[in-house]
């Protein structure tokens, strides 16, 4: 096995046209996928020859990429089927569909379009684990299967499909109550020049809502640009504009959302999980009475769930590593702050549209607005300070960081607070993340601490 590493903690990610993000690159896993995902499993799902799916964000890149992994596929003797741009989840849930053996998207999230990567799901359109990641690594680096050359009618042959997006607003419109619509609700959504940008207007206004969409006209360079989920604030100013009943805001793959009220006040993650998993537990189908989440969720959180008799379970960041916890603990929901939210009942993975519309249930079914809905918990104060870094070196190797994050720790945990120190698993960034019950102590220590960090290791 070699020691290089190209996978991160969501799939391949960079600077496009950079390593690992090169055409070079993508042609060779695209050659190493083809050959890990048709050894998986000896017989085709479908009929004929094993099956690839390959859908893409908005990005300029993506042309690139979506051409070299489809050659690598091809020339391992498997197919590949183009959906072109359809949201990650889209993607998950049409690999299933249409029965192929793996599904790839090409997207960097939420990142700026300079950036790209590669996500995988398997069959089932669930994330790889570990275990397939590093096979199809091995492969990249070993040239162990360049021997392996497919000719005449054993090379792949690749073919379009016409109905990928319909069959994506089909399937998020089912996880929504039959009979039940949208009529007479004014919402505004912000598709961040990005993957949703026919998807979730189309599904809103199939359901009867009356929408208002910004951030609906890609051009390959400005996704994720001064809009869509990495900059809310445009969607709360248009809520208020437009007098709209609510907001949504999709990153570029659209497997986050962020809502708005009708006051134009930010909705997060975590106030999403609150109102769903609350929901959940009155009805009685949150499994195991138990939400998932991450460390970044704010303490509040903690309480009213367990409040309500149920209880959290807390992860390392990722939507994978939330995901992970769900299958072992078999959980039905779970989520990120930041607005991955994982409604297993309905999707495989994070998904934008379907939390988007868990929510609108829930205010049609109560009657409230979701203002009113948001107030169902109380939330501690929470400081985050990103970091810009050159390297990521250890902070036990930084002078002075981990007596500051003890002396931190000390003082939190006399008011029921809480630190985490990190760094991005996508981006050149360490993330400190604060929490407590006073504001002015949470200042300080993210000043002293981030402060250390920067001049050391600040880009």
């Amino acid at each position: 096995m070699q020691t290089r590493k190209i996978f991160g903690t969501d799939g391949v990610r960079g600077i496009a046209n950079v390593e690992p993000v090169t055409a070079e690159t993508a042609l060779k896993l695209g050659r190493a996928a083809a050959h890990v995902f048709k050894h998986l499993e000896v017989q085709a799902r479908g009929q004929g020859r094993h099956k690839i799916v390959i859908g893409k964000d908005t990005r300029l890149s993506g042309y690139m990429l979506e051409n070299a992994l489809s050659s690598g596929i091809l020339s391992m003797g498997v197919d590949v089927l183009f959906i072109g741009p359809l949201p990650t989840p889209g993607v998950a849930y049409v690999t299933r569909s249409l029965r192929a053996d793996a599904g790839i998207v090409i997207t960097a999230s939420h990142n700026p379009y300079a950036d790209n990567g590669v996500k995988f799901f398997r069959a089932d359109g669930y994330k790889l684990d570990e275990k397939i990641e590093a096979q199809i690594e091995d492969l990249v680096f070993s040239g162990r299967i360049e021997g392996i050359r497919p000719t005449a009618e054993d090379v792949g042959k690749a073919v379009r499909i016409d109905d990928a997006l319909g069959r994506y607003i089909e399937f998020a419109k089912a996880g929504f109550p039959r009979g039940m619509t949208l009529e007479g609700m004014r919402v505004v959504v912000d598709c961040a020049h990005g993957a949703a940008y026919k998807s979730t207007p189309c599904v809103l206004r199939e359901l009867g809502a009356d929408v208002i969409v910004l951030g609906n006209q890609p051009n390959g360079r400005n996704i994720n640009q001064d809009c869509g989920s990495m900059h809310p604030q445009q969607l709360c100013a248009k809520v208020r504009e437009f007098r709209g009943d609510v907001g949504l805001a999709h990153d570029g793959d659209a497997d986050r959302v962020l809502m708005c009220d009708e006051t134009g006040s930010l909705i997060d993650g975590d106030d999403i999980m609150a109102i769903a998993a609350l929901d959940l537990l009155a009805q009685g189908t949150l499994a195991e009475k138990t939400l998932v989440t991450t460390v970044m969720s704010n303490t509040g959180l903690d309480a009213a769930i367990n409040a309500a008799g149920g209880k959290m379970l807390r992860t390392g960041v990722g939507d994978k590593l939330v995901i992970d916890e769900m299958l072992r603990g078999g959980f039905n929901f779970g989520g990120e702050q930041s607005g991955h939210l994982i409604f297993r009942d309905f999707s495989t993975t994070g998904d934008g549209l379907v939390a988007a519309l868990q929510i609108l249930r829930i205010m049609r079914a109560s009657g409230q607005p979701l203002s009113r809905l948001a107030k169902c918990w109380t939330r501690f104060p929470q400081l985050l300070t990103n970091v810009v870094v050159r390297e990521k070196k250890p902070f036990d190797q930084l002078a002075g960081v981990s007596e500051l994050v003890a002396a931190a720790e000390a003082e939190l945990s006399t008011q029921g607070g809480r630190l985490s120190l990190r760094y991005s698993g996508t981006e050149p960034k360490a993330r400190l993340l604060l929490e407590g019950r006073d504001q002015a102590v949470l200042d300080k220590w993210s000043q002293k601490i981030s402060a250390t960090i920067r001049q050391q290791i600040g880009a």
